[in-house]
């Protein structure tokens, strides 16, 4: 069985990361201010982003193609320059 759980609000920058820095919540822009802050070398979010918990049996089952996975996972895709490149770090671990 599988369920959503509140996998944290932060999302660490990669070391050398500078602005311009854009981040997307499952591919859609998020908004600097209202809904995440920049403290540092992590990112904020105003509210607790989800991650799905899968159990090992349900893996099993998505596996063999018994049948899918319907639970909540949200992923954080950041896009940043660093030393005058754009980069993308795609699927960021959320924490705590």
């Amino acid at each position: 069985m599988s369920e959503s759980v509140e996998a944290g609000r932060r999302v660490r920058l990669p070391n050398g990361a500078e602005r311009p820095i854009k981040v997307f919540v499952n591919g859609v822009e998020q908004a600097e201010g209202a809904d995440y802050s920049i403290h540092g070398r992590e990112i904020l979010f105003s509210r607790r982003l989800m991650k799905e918990k899968v159990s090992r049996s349900r893996w099993l089952a998505m596996t063999l193609g018994l049948f899918g996975s319907y639970g909540k996972n949200e992923t954080v895709d950041v896009h940043f320059r660093r030393a005058g490149r754009t980069e993308v770090v795609s699927d960021a671990e959320i924490v705590d």
